[in-house]
């Protein structure tokens, strides 16, 4: 019997009839209720991590499409400038001018004045000078009487020193703390002084044409506390230029004269000397271009032979900069950087009586023609503007820049 039952038994196998499966989602959800502030934050983080993709995209289309359009514009060349804004300028035409400061100087022989951007006065300084020369640097300007005695020292704030100098001068340069290099006439014997904006002799050098030569140019460091000078030598009756620095400091009190550095370059007229930083400076001939390095004991590291004739000499704090004269017809603008090496030639034909270098652009105008090119080598303007150009120089927005004429002072766009 007890077998006959068993027989009648049989064992039910475990099917998945999906009952686990609805439990494991019944206590999901019940977790879930339970933690509501960990659903919302992982929403949250989900929603910032769509957001932060959108604006990262959205950045980037930005910027490939303002790069796109900048490069675009920057590799055309303009021939016209449209006039956008005019400021009056009293006695324009009677003054000229130099960018500086991020304004202009306006001088003539009644006096100096700063004018902004909007050609309004900052101050004004008179004075009776006969010959005015102006020379600018960074933070400085110095303003002198060429033939004559007088000299005045400028920072954008207005006066900073003015006194007499006992010669002629024949050349002034300024440093960033307002020490004046000058060059004064003595007969034969021509005085290299500096002076402190107070008119204080600091240093003294005179010198003949039997002993260095004569003085042909000076310039300052911008402490004003190295000197380098430009001479010419004429001997049995060919010419040689010398080139001295002196430092007025401890690294040139225990030489003669305080001179540290000397070169002599035969068959040269180094007429141009100047510093682009306190580390670099340049002595410039009518076929050679030097440049010392060094800061107390300058030291030449590059001398270039110049195989054209040199018609012009500029410079700014990155470039030094040329204008020679082709064999043939036109001219090559030429940029070397500090280190030497050639940073632009381009050749280019018309005459111009003005070159500057402003903001890595190279500027020639003469009368109302302006060519503009980039320290790249794109030319960025050839044309003319509607008057007489007294002074130009880029500012702030695309294509943008400062015109002084006999208007006044005028903002200029350059279109095609």
């Amino acid at each position: 019997m007890a077998d006959r039952q068993r027989r009648n038994l049989h064992v039910v196998d475990d099917q998945d009839d999906g009952t686990d499966q609805i439990i494991e989602d019944i206590m999901e959800e019940l977790n879930k209720e339970d933690h509501p502030d960990a659903v919302m934050e992982e929403k949250i983080a989900q929603r910032r991590k769509q957001t932060r993709r959108r604006i990262v995209l959205a950045v980037v289309i930005v910027v490939v499409v303002v790069a796109a359009a900048l490069l675009f514009i920057n590799l055309q060349t303009y021939s016209t400038g449209r006039v956008s804004d005019t400021y009056p300028i009293s006695s324009a035409a009677d003054s000229r001018y130099q960018e500086f400061q991020n304004g202009v100087l306006k001088y003539s022989s009644d006096g100096i004045s700063f004018l902004n951007q909007r050609g309004e006065e900052q101050w004004n300084q008179s004075c009776q000078i006969k010959t005015p020369m102006l020379v600018v640097g960074e933070k400085s300007a110095v303003m002198a009487d060429k033939g004559g005695n007088g000299i005045l020292v400028f920072t954008k704030d207005g006066l900073k020193g003015e006194f007499e100098t006992t010669m002629p001068i024949e050349k002034v340069t300024v440093s960033e703390q307002g020490i004046v290099g000058a060059i004064l006439k003595n007969g034969s014997t021509p005085t290299v002084i500096c002076y402190d904006a107070a008119g204080n002799i600091l240093v003294e050098h005179k010198t003949s044409p039997s002993g260095m030569g004569y003085p042909l140019d000076v310039a300052l460091s911008s402490d004003g506390e190295v000197m380098e000078v430009t001479y010419l030598y004429v001997q049995d009756g060919e010419m040689l230029s010398r080139v001295a620095y002196y430092n007025f400091g401890e690294a040139g009190e225990e030489v003669t004269d305080h001179q540290v550095t000397y070169r002599e370059y035969n068959g040269s007229i180094m007429a141009s000397a100047f510093f682009l930083n306190d580390s670099v400076s340049v002595a410039a001939g009518d076929n050679c271009l030097t440049i010392f390095k060094g800061e107390d004991v300058p030291q030449e590291v590059v001398s270039i032979d110049l195989e054209k004739e040199v018609k012009s000499v500029f410079h700014s704090d990155k470039y030094i900069g040329l204008i020679l004269k082709n064999e043939g017809e036109g001219y090559e603008l030429r940029l070397y950087n500090s280190s030497g090496d050639e940073a632009l030639s381009k050749d280019f034909t018309g005459e111009y009586s003005n070159v500057k270098l402003s903001e890595d652009q190279v500027i020639l105008y003469d009368g109302r023609s302006c060519s503009i090119f980039m320290s790249s080598g794109i030319q960025k303007f050839e044309g003319a503007m509607d008057n007489n150009i007294l002074e130009i120089f880029p500012v702030f927005g695309i294509n943008q820049y400062i015109v002084v004429d006999a208007n006044g002072m005028e903002r200029v766009r350059l279109v095609k």
